[in-house]
């Protein structure tokens, strides 16, 4: 049957500034220099998707995924999108560039739901038609972090997430300042791999103390430090959240096995569309909660991880705002953002 196999691709770096210098305790970051799959079937349906490097995390950069296009294209050329998991399965050859895994494996997925004329959280299980997220604090000086934590916080979001990770004592006053200009806000606190093991425990008893009102504690170690970020579960009065220590399904595994989480946040950058699926079944059968994660995509790549969410309805917490970071000339998603509901179409 013609219209349903892919007879082009298209693969293009663009750049995006950010809205102002986002830190994080891994670096700062001032431009995203993100790739964009196309595919093109023969009828002229277009599948969209979109990679989103992050060299502090994952070491891919824009260049390394330019450098692998031709690969992606070879993968993707003449399938047919009917058959979308064995092209999915195919593209775990790229294992090493996550990112870019990711995009083509949506663009695949969006391709075959326009042909369908269903969106593709629908197709993916149908099981939220919305979803909302919370929105970032990077680090910075305490007075601005507080201030943006107010404006935050008008525009209707219930949870902020503030990045910390550099100063136990210098954290430990921001976490408490934001939390005093917007009480009625519960937080997320991500180190990003920033402290160690007693240093995160300090941390964490630091803020309870003060009441500080924290949904989950994220990366509090270094991703490999499994020891670390047990003794910091077993000793932290707030639940413990893995992120840079989860790619795949056997990082999953192990987390779970060795007891050392209460979370695991899923970003489709670091384990593609076929890895995240097989992490959602693991954490449930484990009974440990799900949130799902972003890297600095745009609105066209939240959009990928919105309807991943939304149509599996698995993720008890939502951080999906890093196109409200990014300057975009172009509103891309294939959502409604009202303030911190993305409602799905």
């Amino acid at each position: 049957m013609m219209g349903y196999v892919v007879k082009d691709v298209v693969i293009e770096e663009k750049e995006y500034e950010y809205v102002k210098p986002f830190s994080i305790s891994l670096g700062t970051h001032f431009k995203e220099k993100n790739v964009e799959i196309k595919l093109i079937l023969d009828d002229g349906t277009e599948g969209l998707g979109e990679a989103s490097p992050s060299f502090f995390i994952s070491g891919e950069t824009g260049e390394i995924l330019m450098g692998i296009s031709e690969k992606v294209r070879d993968i993707l050329m003449g399938r047919d999108v009917r058959s979308y998991r064995k092209i999915w399965e195919d593209l775990e050859a790229l294992k090493a560039t996550p990112a870019i895994k990711a995009g083509a494996q949506f663009a695949v997925l969006d391709a075959l739901c326009k042909k369908l004329d269903i969106p593709p959280y629908q197709f993916l299980g149908g099981e939220r038609d919305e979803i909302e997220t919370d929105k970032t604090i990077g680090i910075g000086k305490l007075d601005e972090m507080v201030e943006e934590a107010k404006e935050i916080g008008k525009e209707g979001f219930r949870v902020i997430k503030v990045k910390v990770g550099t100063s136990v004592e210098e954290d430990v006053e921001k976490v408490v300042r934001i939390q005093e200009a917007v009480p009625d806000v519960e937080l997320v606190v991500d180190a990003n791999q920033g402290y160690k093991p007693k240093e995160a425990v300090a941390f964490a008893r630091e803020i309870y103390k003060e009441g500080v009102k924290v949904k989950l504690f994220e990366q509090p170690v270094l991703k490999w430090d499994i020891e670390g970020l047990r003794f910091v579960r077993y000793n932290c009065p707030y639940p413990v959240a893995a992120d840079e220590s989860v790619f795949t399904r056997y990082d999953a595994y192990r987390l779970v096995k060795e007891d050392c989480v209460d979370y695991i946040n899923i970003k489709l950058m670091k384990s593609g569309l076929l890895e995240a699926l097989a992490i959602v079944e693991i954490a449930k059968s484990a009974n440990v909660k799900l949130m799902i994660g972003c890297m600095g995509e745009t609105s066209l790549g939240i959009s990928q991880s919105a309807h991943f969410a939304g149509g599996l309805g698995a993720f008890s917490h939502h951080d999906l705002d890093s196109h409200l970071l990014i300057k975009e000339k172009e509103f891309r998603g294939r959502f409604k953002q009202e303030g911190p509901m993305l409602k799905l179409y």
